[in-house]
């Protein structure tokens, strides 16, 4: 049973001694084996102290179970708090690493492992941002500003106890460039399910929205599928993809739970992220990479600054109908103006090397190459960016299968 389950657990965590100690005999010497072995007196004071502890974990085990099940059953709830109100005596400690309510955390988090313990699917949260931080630098490749922006703002989000307004970051640059894979990415990190959690919606323009003539039944929808999710998790992921399509009169459905708030009083502020999807502003971000090139300098010199200054911008300026999006920055609503930079030939051979090992394909340095040379680079000239990004790569890797 989980009791048991738990038992064994503390059990491995706990360890059975201090850190360098050899093994010493786990019970008294018989008689029939001689005369006492230097050490062995300690042997019997050790095995009734193994004893004394045993019984203790025993107790604190069921402590844990008592605790679950008012947790997750919400059975046995007074005696819980009977009990936390006059606490027994202290537990003979093994030298566990985490005790108490980190206990119980771990084991809470455990249990929710093998399903959902909770209507809000908050207990599914996991906030992993290391994982993040190391996954963007391994795996996301040509986009320097893209990784350090996401990871300080997604860290720097999450850790402020109070936040007056949703995050709100908008990706910019071609198609096949990351934008996707970015958001996939922060769902699979902050979410135990990713993509499938309860607490993430995702929103593709010209599927979810199609008609214009549908907008205000639309619009209705989307007011009514934001606030379930806010109201179900405290802390929720919207992505729309495909944002430059976006009809206005949608974006006015959104632009509330974008707005500050006031979070006085509020020890556990509700928080919420939204991410914005388009393949807007990608001229123009390639025509800042294409310059640097030129002029001899690498890409990771592309200050921030300068890219976010010229995308701001060209999409303020964008015709009213054309970018609906384009108002959340005049209110300031949006925190970050993300790029992301065309990719190179370099960049190109990183996917498919990625795409081979993702299938367990072996591959050599002369694939890679194959592979990139498959892609159509831009401009015709310096034939530098791959105009498809690394969109296709996962396809072209078919031709070079036995």
């Amino acid at each position: 049973g989980l009791g048991c389950c738990v038992l064994v657990l503390l059990l491995l965590l706990g360890g059975s001694g201090s850190p360098g100690t050899s093994p010493r005999p786990r019970g008294p010497w018989p008689e029939e084996q001689g005369p006492v072995p230097e050490g062995a007196a300690w042997g019997g004071v050790r095995y009734e102290a193994v004893k004394k502890h045993l019984g203790a974990v025993g107790a604190l085990s069921r402590q844990y179970w008592q605790y679950l099940a008012c947790k997750v059953w919400q059975e046995g709830c007074e005696e819980e708090k009977q009990r936390e109100e006059g606490e027994a005596g202290p537990i003979p400690s093994w030298g566990f690493p985490l005790v108490g309510q980190d206990y119980l955390e771990i084991l809470s988090a455990w249990y929710c492992s093998f399903g959902k313990c909770c209507e809000t699917g908050d207990c599914r949260i996991i906030n992993n941002i290391t994982g993040l931080e190391a996954d963007l630098s391994g795996q996301l490749h040509g986009q320097h500003l893209a990784k350090e922006v996401v990871v300080r703002a997604v860290q720097g989000f999450l850790q402020n106890p109070q936040p007056q307004k949703a995050l709100v970051l908008s990706f910019h640059g071609w198609s096949g460039t990351g934008k996707n894979f970015v958001a996939r990415m922060i769902a699979s990190h902050l979410y135990r399910d990713g993509l499938k959690s309860d607490c993430v919606r995702v929103f593709v323009s010209l599927l979810h929205f199609p008609h214009h003539n549908y907008v205000d039944s639309y619009k209705a929808q989307l007011q009514q599928q934001i606030s379930e999710t806010l109201q179900r998790c405290r802390q929720a992921l919207l992505i729309f993809d495909e944002a430059e399509k976006l009809h206005s009169s949608l974006l006015d459905a959104i632009r509330p739970f974008m707005a500050q708030h006031d979070s006085k009083g509020q020890a556990d502020q509700q928080r919420s992220i939204f991410l914005f999807l388009s393949n807007l502003g990608g001229n123009t971000i390639n025509e800042v990479a294409l310059d640097f090139w030129r002029a001899g300098r690498a890409r990771e010199e592309i200050p921030l600054e300068l890219l976010e200054q010229r995308l701001r911008l060209e999409l303020q300026e964008a015709a009213e109908n054309s970018y609906a999006h384009s108002h959340l920055l005049r209110e300031n609503l949006i925190d970050f103006v993300v790029p992301f930079l065309p990719l190179e030939f370099q960049h190109v051979k990183l996917c498919a090397r990625d795409a081979f090992l993702a299938r367990g394909l072996p591959y050599t340095e002369a694939t890679l190459d194959k592979v990139a040379q498959m892609m159509v680079f831009v401009p015709k000239e310096e034939k530098l960016f791959s105009a498809q990004g690394c969109k296709s790569v996962p396809q072209r890797i078919n031709y070079f299968l036995p």
